[in-house]
Formats: structure tokens, sequence, C-alpha cells
């Protein structure tokens, strides 16, 4: 299939599939703006509430070629921006009246923050009965850990994520992108259209809380288990504990990636590495052979590597189905054709009248296609215009 044929039946009238549904972004820092980026990806009208003039997420470094931060641009591209300070009567108010015309709510503040400013869930919910209102926050809005601050290496590190980075015999490692963030605002955004879906059937909102220890828990692989039945897993570095071989082979010019899950896959290594006999040789020829053999297997898939270029490597890889890729770095990517096909790079006019490719919506839908309708606005950018258009001016 070709992306013309994907498309062939797309409406060009809506703005997504969430065309129609209002969001107020009561967020800072990564987790909940990544949350409502979702949300207005998927073509929700997105409205920022926060400080006017503010700079939230004016994060270094700038997009070269611009004065604006990566941080900022990238998580609150297709939102508009109203100023208030809700923690002034007036802002409040306005607030108020604003929940009483919207959908959703998404707020990442430490819990009982909103509610000391009077526009928490009790609050929204007397403005408007069924509001699905969304916290996100480091430890959920209950437990013994709930009034404490989260950023998200702190989540790492307590909930056992940089345990399982690194070398083996190495000490732990940080994640580079912001996992626990990135994890909590997708299960926001789904927790969010999970409670939409209810409201349209009962008619009831609800508080839906959403902790970054729990999403980084949930997104662990289910290794949470091993370790709460007594095997708590290693540290593997490149390798897995069920797959070999399953590492980095470093080549001529660079290094791949391959991954041989199945006998099949073995057997088909074997022979494009000019080792067929591999393919059933005793400590070879099974999945469990090889675990129990991980040395010799290593040395000879990077035996016939380290003599071969990465293109040369791949070629012979791919023409045989075994799972394999060049390690790219970021630059690498952008440049892909892969990625160009699939708009995950889109250039997008910013605020300050530069121009930036920004990181595209991952989903595609067919009917209902989205895109990058607007850059990331500035603080309190929007404010006539949303108050106007929502009947509040």
């Amino acid at each position: 299939m070709n992306r013309e044929e994907f498309f062939r039946d797309a409406r060009s009238d809506l703005t997504g599939p969430l065309d129609g549904v209002r969001v107020l972004d009561v967020t800072k820092v990564w987790s909940g703006p990544m949350a409502t980026c979702v949300l207005a990806d998927l073509g929700a009208d997105v409205v920022r509430v926060e400080l006017p003039g503010g700079l939230d997420g004016e994060v270094p470094p700038k997009i070269p070629g611009t004065g604006l931060s990566w941080f900022r641009q990238t998580v609150n591209r297709n939102k508009r921006s109203v100023g208030l300070d809700l923690r002034e009567k007036d802002g409040r108010e306005t607030f108020l009246r604003m929940v009483a015309v919207s959908d959703v709510v998404v707020e990442n503040y430490r819990p009982g923050t909103l509610d000391g400013w009077g526009a928490g869930y009790a609050a929204c919910r007397a403005a408007q009965a069924d509001i699905v209102f969304v916290s996100i926050s480091g430890y959920g809005q209950y437990g013994p850990r709930s009034s404490l601050p989260g950023y998200d290496p702190v989540l790492q590190a307590y909930g056992g994520w940089m345990s399982l980075n690194g070398e083996p015999g190495g000490g732990p490692v940080r994640a580079q992108t912001f996992i626990a963030d990135e994890m909590a605002g997708l299960h926001g955004a789904i927790g969010a259209l999970a409670a939409l879906r209810h409201r349209d059937r009962t008619g009831e909102g609800q508080h839906v809380d959403v902790a970054m220890l729990d999403a980084l828990l949930a997104g662990s692989s289910g290794l949470l288990t091993l370790a709460a039945t007594g095997r708590p897993p290693a540290r593997n570095g490149n390798e897995t504990d069920f797959v070999v071989p399953a590492n980095v082979y470093a080549c001529a010019d660079g290094s791949i990636y391959l991954a041989v899950a199945l006998n099949r896959q073995w057997r088909a290594l074997a022979a494009a590495i000019g080792r067929p006999e591999l393919a059933t040789a005793p400590g070879f020829g099974t999945a469990a052979e090889r675990l129990a053999n991980r040395a010799a297997v290593n040395e000879a898939v990077a035996a016939w590597c380290a003599e071969r270029g990465v293109e040369q490597v791949l070629k012979a890889l791919d023409a045989c189905a075994v799972p394999a890729a060049q390690v790219r770095d970021l630059a690498d990517v952008a440049a892909d054709p892969q990625v160009a096909e699939r708009e995950m790079l889109q250039d997008v006019t910013l605020h300050d009248g530069t121009t930036a490719p920004l990181t595209g919506p991952p989903a595609k839908f067919s009917r209902t296609p989205t895109r990058i309708r607007r850059a990331a606005p500035r603080a309190g950018n929007d404010t006539e215009d949303v108050l106007r258009e929502w009947g509040l001016a």
C-alpha cells in the first residue's frame, strides 16, 4: 500500500478524530503537556491556561535558526493559549467559566495545588458536572508519597528504571528521553479518552488519576512481576535474558543491532554468515542452547560482521529476513526517507516567523487525518479569540 491509497477516503473538513472536543490544559514541564499534545494532535481544541507572558517550557537549547526553545515548541504545537492567573479571583472565575463549556481538564501540579487555588476537581465539577478531570503527578493523588514532588529522573530512580539500564556490572543509567513523563502523558491521554467514552454513554464525568510512577511500572514489560516473585531482572546492557543473539555488533564502518527470536531465523543467519553447520550444531541449534552458549554465539556473529561494512551486512540479513538495523544517531534518522514518507518531521512556521521541523503525530487516520495545524503559541496569545469563540467574552 502507498500513502495515497491509505488516505484515499480522507476528509478535509475536520481537525482529526477528536474534532469538537474542548480541552483545558493547566500543565507545565512535560508529562501534562504531552497528554494534551496527544489530544491536540488528534484534533481536540486544546487551550493552555498559563500566566500571561509566561515563559513556561522555555528550556535551552534553542532550535537553531530560531529564538525559541525546542522544549515548548515541540510539545505545545496544535494548542492555543489563554493568559490567566488561577491564584487570582478574576483568573479563577474566568477559568471556571471556561470549564463550564469544556469537556476535559488536564493538570499536572502537585496534588492539592489547584484545590488550594479553588480550581481543583471539586470546583471544576461544580462548574461542569460531567467534566473529565485528568491529574498527572509523580506519585498519584493518594499514597504515602503523594504529596512529594517528582521529576522524570527522580521517578526513573525510584521506579527501578535506572537499575535496568547500563552494562552488566556497571552503575545505573538514566534514560536520555523523558520516559516517565512520556508514559504518564500517554496514559493521561488514554485515560481522558476512556473517561470521555464513559461520559458519552452514561452522562457521568470523573477524576482520572495518573501517577508517573504507575505509568513507568506499567511500561516495564512485566518485569515488576518477576521482581515481586523473587527473580529481579539483571542489567543486560544491549542484550536480553531470553534471546541470543540479540546485541550490537561492530562492522567495518559502523554498528548494527540484530535479534534472533526464532530458530528458523537462526538457521537463516547461520547460512548468511557462512556457517551453515551452526544451524543444528550442539550449543547453537535451539534457543535454549544459544542462551547457555551466549559467548560463543556472539563471537561467531561478531567475527562475520567485523569483516564487512554495514551496508553489506544489512543487505545479507534483509535478504534472509533476519531482523536487523544500523545503529544510527538522531541526525541520521531525521534525514531518513521512511521518516519523511511518514511525515514524522513537518516544517512549521513558529510564532516568531521562523520555520522548524517539528515531530509529527504518530497515529495515522485514513478518514480523519491529523497534522501539525499550528505552532506552539506565545503565552496568552489567544485569550481574546478563545473567550469570544466560546461565548465568554
